[in-house]
């Protein structure tokens, strides 16, 4: 794509701002002119108009948290192709937890960097190497540019968060922490449930989520000052005791566990393994819910990409996890904006002003000049096998699948064109 004029094409330019109809000119990857002026700029370079029917121009979407072990050289992932494939999925920002071959729990791992106009924030680590067992150092890893400081999978011992977040040197940053105890799973990776007891699935019961979070609630309320921020709630208790929070932190949900469940998702399909384990069908309705309601604000990609031999072994022997950020907006479009009447705003409050609070990044939004945009078609239909923008990850849902909502076009990667010619 190089020059285009989308006329009465759906515009959504803030999250102040309603959904309206407007003419945008674009040129090479650039937003030139919105209304009027765009009408007059493309005749000035003999344009002729594309109907914007159903497509969407809104900003880029926000993925508050997902890991990326060997940037240069991964087998599963790496810097090039994450960016290429996130871009193409829609995300200009992409905040990477610290677990990597070099944990970002010193300043000198913080130096990883993408080309403008992506955006890659990095967490810097809570505990060294993330063991839980010493806090790495604060203050130096957030003047070394961290967004803000994370712990992930399991929550460390509560002693140790209790003395991180009280000697304040997170200063006004966020602080991500997971409410997860992995002594509390008995091995299991599925939640209780009639489905999971059927299918004869390891349980996982929802007290591994209950009783970390009650803690991280109750340090909440005694340390008000701490930006805290909950990864991945993943239960119908869980949301409870959220609702039931005065203030409660601003929390993310893994958008799996808001598109499938352990009485949908096919017994041999890709997704069963992930930390938090995958819910039932109530845990979902709650967190879809939740989201709704604001009580959780943002939805995180999780991306946590396999190689092609790891994911091959057996679900009880490789590790947790879901890749590919291709699959969240047109999923979730369905899911929540064809399925259950959500607007479009409302889903951009999830997928990208809620993570950006999570960030504590300003709200994106387009003006004339800006790059990070993108189309999205909320009626193509398409098949990710052959998706040339596709990540490396091998473990990614969906496969064999046609899929409907496809991102057309974007200011990140200026020669992308998926629409009609």
């Amino acid at each position: 794509m190089t020059t285009l004029l989308l006329q009465d094409i759906q515009l959504l330019q803030g999250s102040d701002q309603p959904l309206e109809r407007s003419d945008v000119l674009l040129e090479d990857g650039v937003i030139s002119a919105i209304g009027s002026s765009a009408l007059e700029g493309a005749r000035a370079l003999g344009l002729t108009a594309r109907p914007g029917g159903s497509w969407l121009l809104a900003p880029a979407l926000v993925d508050p948290h997902s890991v990326l072990e060997e940037p240069e050289d991964g087998r599963a992932e790496t810097l090039e192709s994450l960016i290429r494939s996130a871009a193409a999925a829609g995300y200009g920002t992409v905040a990477l937890l610290p677990r990597a071959r070099n944990w970002r729990d010193r300043p000198e791992c913080l130096r990883l960097a993408a080309p403008p106009p992506f955006e890659l924030p990095l967490w810097g680590g809570f505990s060294l190497s993330g063991r839980g067992v010493d806090l790495s150092a604060h203050a130096d890893l957030l003047a070394a540019g961290a967004i803000g400081l994370a712990e992930e999978g399991d929550l460390p011992p509560l002693a140790l968060v209790e003395r991180g977040l009280s000697i304040g040197e997170s200063g006004d940053r966020p602080v991500l922490l997971a409410p997860r105890d992995a002594s509390l799973d008995r091995g299991g990776f599925v939640r209780e449930g009639v489905e999971a007891l059927r299918a004869g699935w390891p349980l996982d019961p929802a007290l591994s989520e209950i009783i970390p979070l009650q803690s991280l609630l109750t340090l909440a309320a005694s340390l008000p000052q701490v930006r805290l921020r909950l990864a991945n709630v993943s239960t119908a208790a869980g949301v409870k005791l959220l609702r039931a929070a005065d203030p409660a932190p601003l929390a993310t949900v893994c958008w799996w566990h808001l598109v499938t469940d352990s009485g949908s998702l096919d017994p041999v399909a890709e997704g069963w393994r992930l930390v938090p384990s995958l819910g039932t069908p109530d845990d979902r309705r709650a967190l879809v819910a939740a989201l709704s309601d604001g009580v959780i604000s943002a939805v995180a990609v999780n991306h946590q990409p396999l190689d092609p031999e790891e994911q091959l072994l057996p679900l009880d022997q490789r590790r947790p996890g879901l890749a590919g950020h291709r699959y969240v907006l047109p999923l979730l479009w369905q899911q929540l904006v064809r399925d259950q009447g959500w607007s479009p705003a409302q889903l951009w409050r999830a997928l990208c002003w809620g993570p950006a609070r999570v960030l504590d990044l300003e709200a994106p939004r387009l003006d004339v000049g800006s790059r990070r945009w993108i189309l999205f078609d909320p009626d193509q239909e398409w098949t990710p096998s052959a998706d040339g923008y596709a990540s490396k990850g091998a473990n990614q849902p969906c496969g064999g699948l046609r899929l409907r909502g496809r991102v057309l076009a974007t200011g990140l990667l200026p020669r992308l064109w998926l629409g009609p010619r």
